[in-house]
Order: C-alpha cells, then sequence, then structure tokens
C-alpha cells in the first residue's frame, strides 16, 4: 500500500473461513467428517485429481493416497493437499470429499478454540476479520452466534454494537472523495 502512496490500514484482509462449532473438539471434527461425506464422489474426485496434478480415479477410495508422481500442475496447491492428507491421516475418498466441499480456510472446534485460532489471526494481523461461512443453515449459525460471538466479546475482539451505518465506517475506512462530485 505505501508502494502506491496509500495508508496501509485502508486495506482490510477479511478472509473467507468455513466454521463447525461442537461442544468438543470430537464432536466437531465428526460434523465436519459427516459434512464431507455429503459431497457427490464423482465431484470430488475430480477435485482431487486437479489438485493433485494427476488422475486419482484410479486410486482405492478407502486406501491413503499412494505415492503421486511430479507434475507440471501447481506444486503448492499439490503440497497443500499431501500435507493435509498426512496430517489428518485421511483417506483418497475423505481428502477428495474435502477438496469437493470447502477445502479453504477452516475453523473447526469448539467456540473456545475456534476464538483462540480467530484470535491468533486477528493479533498477528494474518487478518482483519473474517467471512464467516456457516457449515449449515440455521444450525451452523446459530451455534457460532450463540456459542462463538459471545467467546470473542468476552475476550474483546468482536464488537457489541454497530459504530457506524456503512460497511466502511464499521471496518474503520474513511470516506474516499468522489472524483465526479465536490
Amino acid at each position: 500500500m505505501l508502494a502506491v502512496g496509500r495508508d496501509p490500514e485502508h486495506l482490510k484482509i477479511l478472509p473467507g473461513a468455513f466454521v463447525v462449532v461442537g461442544d468438543t473438539q470430537e464432536e466437531a471434527r465428526r460434523i465436519r467428517a459427516h459434512l464431507d461425506s455429503l459431497v457427490h464422489y464423482e465431484s470430488a474426485i475430480a477435485s482431487l485429481s486437479i489438485a493433485l496434478g494427476t488422475d486419482a480415479t484410479k486410486f482405492d477410495p478407502d486406501a491413503f493416497l499412494p505415492p503421486i508422481p511430479e507434475t507440471n500442475a501447481s506444486q503448492s496447491a499439490r503440497e497443500r493437499v499431501l500435507a493435509l492428507a498426512d496430517r489428518e491421516q485421511l483417506t483418497v475418498r475423505q481428502l477428495a470429499q474435502r477438496l469437493g466441499g470447502y477445502a479453504g480456510l477452516s475453523f473447526v472446534g469448539t467456540a473456545r478454540s475456534i476464538a483462540d485460532d480467530m484470535q491468533q489471526w486477528l493479533e498477528t494481523r494474518g487478518s482483519d476479520g473474517f467471512n464467516i461461512m456457516f457449515s449449515w443453515l440455521p444450525g451452523g449459525l446459530d451455534d457460532f452466534v450463540a456459542k462463538v460471538i459471545p467467546e470473542l466479546q468476552g475476550r474483546g475482539i468482536f464488537r457489541r454494537e454497530y459504530e457506524g451505518a456503512t460497511l466502511r465506517e464499521n471496518l474503520g475506512l474513511p470516506r474516499p472523495a468522489n472524483r465526479f462530485f465536490t
């Protein structure tokens, strides 16, 4: 922002975040696994094939990933997928369904663990907030509002009321001059 003559505080980073709230970590993981299992396998395996840069339709869906040959596909996407499979010990089917559903930033856990993760993002300036994507409606929204919001408010990192009348005002951004009218 400085390089283009703009105030760095006038840029806000608000990544999309898929949220699954459970009363325990295990419950939240079970909910996420159930949601992932609802993704049609044909669509899911296509997503996995794209991410790996190789045809995954020939893999045993209920086994772990076999060695994946090097390709000219995106190396960073491939490495993220391989790391996810290894970290969470996902079978080909589970990995494919995760990628076929929502494979981006997610917070899966208890209200406290989700608030911990969000707070870390905010305090390290990884983001200025989040665009929350609920795992299902109305239940996912209800859980977030009833459990996570109070946890965030108790830490002083989520508002209790809006300060302004516009999104720009609520993000603390100035109104730019109108180049067409004074």
